[in-house]
């Protein structure tokens, strides 16, 4: 068990939220053991309260107890993209219900922010060329799915 694990808040969809970014994920992600609600806990007697799973060996840990709390930007998931394929390919499943955001940023369907970005964006605004690292994110700051080709040519 990882020592800190990210605990979404769901109102009523955590169990369905976790299958369906595990089948976004594939590969080393899984649904894991789910809890029920109680007499003693929040919620209805014998609707999901606890859901584990894992996202690409990541540990998570949801709850499913209402609508007091929603999700904002504050808080993101951010994801390292091996390339254009894969950054698309995420891109559209969470934007197909969700929606677009700038900069890399979207909201999935269920309100939760993630930023969807290239392996290779840290190499393109790191090191000593400023003047290219300030090209790179000029042109980032006007997109909202990233693209690689067009961040590498700034």
């Amino acid at each position: 068990m990882q020592k800190i694990r990210p605990c979404p808040w769901f109102d009523d969809q955590a169990r369905e939220a976790a299958e369906f970014y595990v089948s976004v994920f594939g590969g080393d992600s899984r649904v894991g053991d789910v809890t029920y609600s109680t007499e003693a806990t929040p919620g209805r007697t014998g609707t999901v309260l606890t859901v584990e799973f894992v996202l690409a060996g990541q540990e998570y840990l949801a709850l499913d107890v209402g609508p007091q709390f929603t999700f904002d930007e504050a808080v993101s998931l951010s994801v390292d993209c091996e390339d254009q394929q894969e950054a698309d390919r995420l891109w559209a499943k969470f934007t197909e219900e969700g929606e677009e955001s700038m900069c890399g940023w979207l909201k999935d369907k269920y309100g939760l922010s993630w930023q969807i970005v290239p392996r290779v964006l840290p190499e393109l605004i790191g090191g000593p060329d400023r003047a290219r690292a300030d090209r790179v994110m000029k042109a980032l700051m006007g997109m909202r799915k990233l693209d690689v080709q067009a961040l590498q040519s700034a």
